[in-house]
């Protein structure tokens, strides 16, 4: 069965929005706490998360026009689908079904008539095995010494995934050290292999095809470094591949028992919870990773069982395109309170602007309004210090998520109140700004004479209004942050059924390859085809001078 299509700009909810959104353009959100219940009314405590939209430029009113789009846009259907393995990404004719990996191991989730779940079990259980044997030491590399370091070879969502999730369970970690080799910018390679000792370096190759140039690139680079140690059969020793092409990986010298399958139905940038997360398991152990299995499957319940106003992957899907297709926001930024998780906004970036990226609907036509947001952010209060001055009194309009946790891991709390009062504060003065009189109380309490203080004046007064969601959690562990992982890719989901688009191909990425192995090809060969003016005049250049 297919999604419906349905050109969200022609509904009913749609028009409605357009109207609605001329009378709350010019809302100040402080207004709106005039209603003593407001901070409740716009909050959704889930597990150990308090989700608070109340710093938004929403009414009641919005919030049950946003719900009415999403039903007329036929989500809750959509969302059956989602999990009932239909082929919903129909341009590549697959299911979508990541959250299987996540799902109860007694499940029965059907794909061609096929229960996936049993092929699932067996995957883990070997991860398990197979990580465990490393930690422990029983699997020791080819002089007999146990393994010190891992590194994973990958890019895109073969990287990103596992890089994230091992730095933000650091705190989990054992002692092994996992590095992540993706550029195929072969000053990257050559810095990690700087660190390295072949005889206890275990290497996990991520490639789908085992084709994909960049980590194929790497990969025979870390052989070549490899071998000047050891000998051609030691190869199967230290490399291990997650990879459906068994003949090119074999061919490579992986032994086949140490080949992890991937499936067609688990798109790349969703591939973490699958055989992907081997470098998760062996940073962190099999247990912690089950963890964050774990919380991504009640997220999942959440998602999948909750009414739509108290769904928090839906309400925070519909206030953004509350903003991006009425406001006219183009950014969103992602702010978490914690250094764990510096690599969750490149990480995003990849899962929602590669899926949400798309200009044509589910019908094939151009589609006539915005659809994917640009997603961006760093770590607070890192943060404070970089961009926020843009967000505070630029001229653009940045909805921004906060993400806090009310207890830190190493337990300092006079560290952890100075980071948290940042974080409160920061929505609070993106809310209210600075208001002319509190500039007079600062200038009076200054002794600013009158000529100084009617300069400064207009520099020093800033509106506010600027909208944010907060999101705190208990602490960042194994599950929360499985929830929180899993709560953004529902998000994207909801986007993509909203935007009549089909969220989980990539056309686009694959234009660039195409015409960056023709150019290799050229460069090569030292002689150019048919390019642009600009393109042949850079390609001359480039072979003209460089020597390396």
């Amino acid at each position: 069965m297919a999604l419906e299509t349905i050109n969200p700009s022609g509904t009913n909810a749609w028009q409605k929005l357009r109207e609605h959104y001329h009378d709350m353009q010019y809302v100040g959100i402080v207004d709106l706490f005039e209603s003593p219940s407001r901070a409740t009314d716009f909050t959704i405590q889930w597990k150990n998360f308090l989700v608070d939209f109340s710093k938004n430029a929403l009414s009641d009113k919005t919030m049950k026009l946003l719900f009415e789009l999403a039903r007329e846009m036929q989500l809750k259907p959509a969302i059956d689908q989602y999990f009932g393995g239909e082929s919903i990404n129909m341009t590549e004719n697959r299911a979508v079904l990541h959250t299987a990996l996540r799902a109860d191991e007694n499940q029965e989730i059907l794909v061609d008539g096929k229960n996936i779940m049993t092929e699932i079990v067996s995957v883990k259980q070997k991860m398990k095995s197979f990580s465990d044997e490393i930690i422990s030491g029983t699997r020791k590399g080819f002089t007999g010494k146990p393994f010190t370091d891992v590194v994973n070879i990958g890019i895109g969502g073969s990287d990103l995934g596992p890089a994230m999730v091992v730095d933000a369970l650091k705190f989990y970690k054992n002692h092994l050290n996992v590095h992540f080799v993706s550029n195929v910018d072969g000053d990257h390679v050559s810095e990690v292999l700087k660190v390295l000792n072949p005889e206890t370096t275990l290497f996990v190759i991520v490639s789908k095809t085992f084709t994909t140039q960049e980590t194929l690139s790497n990969s025979e680079t870390i052989r070549k470094w490899f071998l000047t140690s050891a000998t051609k059969d030691d190869v199967a020793k230290h490399f291990v591949a997650v990879s459906t092409n068994i003949g090119r990986v074999t061919d490579f010298g992986i032994a086949q028992e140490n080949i992890f399958p991937m499936w067609d139905w688990v798109g790349g940038r969703f591939s973490l919870w699958s055989a992907v997360g081997l470098s998760i398991a062996l940073a962190v152990g099999y247990g912690n990773f089950e963890k964050m299995l774990a919380g991504a499957r009640e997220m999942d319940s959440h998602f999948k069982e909750a009414e739509l106003e108290s769904n928090v992957p839906v309400v925070l899907a519909m206030i953004s395109v509350w903003y991006n297709n009425f406001f006219g926001a183009e950014t969103e930024a992602i702010i978490p309170y914690s250094q764990y998780l510096q690599k969750l906004a490149p990480y995003l970036q990849q899962g929602i602007m590669e899926s949400n990226g798309k200009s044509v609907g589910r019908d094939g036509n151009p589609v006539n309004y915005q659809t994917g947001t640009i997603i961006w952010g760093e770590p607070g209060t890192n943060s404070q210090h970089a961009f926020f001055q843009l967000i505070h009194q630029g001229t653009k309009l940045i909805p921004a998520d906060f993400i806090g946790f009310v207890n830190s891991l190493h337990g300092d709390k006079n560290h952890h109140d100075k980071l948290m009062s940042n974080f409160f504060a920061q929505t609070e003065a993106l809310l209210n700004g600075k208001s002319e009189q509190e500039v007079e109380a600062e200038f009076q309490s200054q002794n600013l004479s009158t000529e100084r203080a009617d300069f400064l004046r207009p520099f020093k007064v800033f509106t506010g209004n600027k909208p944010t969601n907060t999101i705190l959690i208990d602490r960042l562990t194994p599950e929360s942050l499985g929830s929180l992982i899993a709560m953004y890719e529902h998000k994207i989901f909801v986007q993509g059924i909203v935007w009549n688009i089909f969220s989980y191909d990539q056309w686009g990425v694959e234009l660039g390859k195409q015409l960056a192995t023709k150019i290799l090809d050229e460069i090569n060969a030292g002689s150019q085809s048919s390019h642009d003016s600009s393109t042949s005049s850079l390609l001359e250049f480039y072979m003209k001078n460089g020597h390396s």
